[in-house]
């Protein structure tokens, strides 16, 4: 039995009409994208398979914020134009248009952590293991330049998050070894003898960035943060096959590197993790967006003074401005001052990749950590339908590459190259950080909303693909929208498992 007849055999009467009121509204948003759309490249799925598609692959959702709903389905409709097939697997590519820095097929593996945590949602996902395939063994041949390390990477650890939703310890297992071959790659090239990374502010992806340059081999909260969670998740794949001496090992390095990195990365004067320059010349002046980092991979300490950083997030001269968040502080002398629209400016403008880094850092620190209350809920809410709003160009739905602060526009205007930009994740900010939905390793998952308590009378996510079982979960603030009683419900293949009047924490176990 495929996963949608599944789901249909556990849908009561009342849940097939609350799914087909979502199917059509799937369909309405569809036909729009669509007829908005010229579909100047087809890959796969082509536009009038979409909804179809959609259909079947995605949990289903309904909210009272339009601008969050809408776009959690063009998303999803733009996610499937990436889809891609090839002679050595299927991909998903970054930029829907041919770049010349793109390997074959126009392959790019900046976003590759994205795409694998944006796609562990689809039930049928079986692509992103070829994906994944195509870099740890395809790639790199035939070319003159390294492709796969072209760019920072945290595959083990979205690796890790795909299997805890899709529970597929095998693959895991059978890519172990060539895993651990590709982190000791990683430390070869690129790390110090103080024992933390460097990287150039290109190969992170955020060139001519406030900190850092195209050729500084600065030590940076992104890669470091990114090998923190790859020596983790490498750690408790190792647990998994049973090979404890590479556990610890990895356990080692994991606990050494996050020691390292807030040791040596933490500013204690401006609270705050910042870049720390080569040569010795210590930490860089300005704060930027990735210095959130550390929190979206669970690597700081749980301490009152680290969680003053998140006050920057809420203050207009830091990073809280009118379209989003920016990717450096607004008083930072130099913000904005590279360009615009030319090349690729991380000194200020709003970034997709970098909103989607920081919304998860933001949800972790919100659902996780105790000591510290410089944000709330509200906050947090603000900043996702702020990050979901700004997906629009002449009234439409729209991503792009990146966008001024104070207006919106897309710095890169309607460029071929920009359309359908991807290079972020939504859907999974809202089912993992908005909604709360995390997925653990064990035959369990836990709710954190990070809802408002009075923001939504209703929302639903319905046919959530998790470990084999089908996931449906409804609020209703009155009892009136879905007809299942008042507050929080929650259905593991049809049977209710858990419930609260509150929009609140839960644990749910499937058996």
């Amino acid at each position: 039995m495929n996963k949608l007849a599944g789901i249909l055999l556990f849908l009561l009467p009342g849940a097939l009409a609350a799914q087909e009121d979502l199917n059509r509204k799937l369909d309405t948003y569809v036909d729009k994208f669509n007829s908005q759309d010229n579909e100047a490249v087809i890959n796969k799925i082509d536009n009038k398979s979409s909804a179809a598609w959609m259909k079947e692959n995605i949990p289903l959702f309904a909210c009272p914020d339009s601008a969050i709903e809408e776009i959690y389905y063009f998303r999803w409709w733009s996610y499937r134009k990436h889809i891609k097939e090839t002679p050595e697997g299927t991909i998903v590519t970054e930029f829907i248009e041919p770049v010349k820095h793109a390997a074959r097929y126009n392959a790019i593996s900046c976003a590759l952590g994205h795409h694998i945590y944006e796609g562990r949602w689809l039930r049928n996902n079986d692509f992103l293991k070829e994906y994944v395939d195509f870099w740890l063994y395809h790639a790199d041949k035939g070319e003159s330049r390294p492709r796969f390390h072209q760019f920072s990477s945290w595959l083990p650890d979205a690796l890790l998050a795909y299997h805890m939703v899709q529970d597929d310890e095998e693959y895991l297992a059978s890519r172990l070894n060539d895993l651990d071959k590709d982190y000791l790659k990683w430390e070869e090239e690129r790390q110090l003898p103080n024992g933390l990374f460097w990287q150039h502010d290109v190969k992170d992806g955020m060139e001519e960035s406030v900190s850092g340059g195209r050729r500084e081999e600065n030590m940076r909260p992104t890669i470091n943060s990114y090998m923190v969670a790859n020596a983790r998740a490498l750690s408790k794949i190792a647990e998994m096959v049973g090979n404890d001496s590479l556990k610890r090992n990895y356990e080692t390095k994991a606990e050494r590197l996050a020691t390292l990195l807030v040791d040596s990365l933490w500013d204690e004067k401006d609270s705050f993790f910042k870049t720390r320059v080569e040569k010795g010349k210590g930490l860089h002046p300005a704060r930027e967006a990735i210095g959130f980092i550390p929190w979206s991979f669970h690597i700081v300490p749980d301490h009152r003074s680290y969680a003053e950083a998140w006050s920057q997030v809420i203050d207009t001269a830091g990073f809280k401005a009118p379209w989003g968040l920016t990717t450096a502080e607004r008083r930072e002398p130099t913000f904005r001052t590279r360009g615009s629209g030319h090349g690729c400016e991380w000194d200020g403008a709003i970034w997709p990749f970098a909103s989607t880094q920081t919304l998860r850092g933001m949800a972790n620190f919100l659902a996780d950590y105790k000591r510290g209350n410089t944000i709330t809920k509200d906050d947090f809410y603000e900043a996702v339908h702020q990050y979901a709003a700004s997906h629009v160009m002449d009234g439409k739905p729209y991503i792009g590459e990146y966008q001024d602060e104070r207006t919106g526009y897309w710095l890169k205007g309607d460029h071929p190259r920009s359309k359908f930009y991807n290079h972020s994740t939504f859907a999974d900010v809202v089912i993992q950080d908005l909604i709360g939905f995390k997925p653990q390793l064990g035959n369990s998952f836990e709710l954190k909303p990070l809802i408002p308590q009075d923001q939504w009378a209703y929302f639903t996510l319905q046919g959530v693909s998790y470990k084999d079982k089908v996931v449906d979960i409804y609020w209703d603030k009155n009892g009136s929208q879905y007809g299942k009683g008042k507050g929080l419900t929650v259905y593991v293949d049809g049977k209710r498992v858990a419930k609260s009047k509150k929009l609140k924490s839960l644990k749910v176990n499937l058996r």
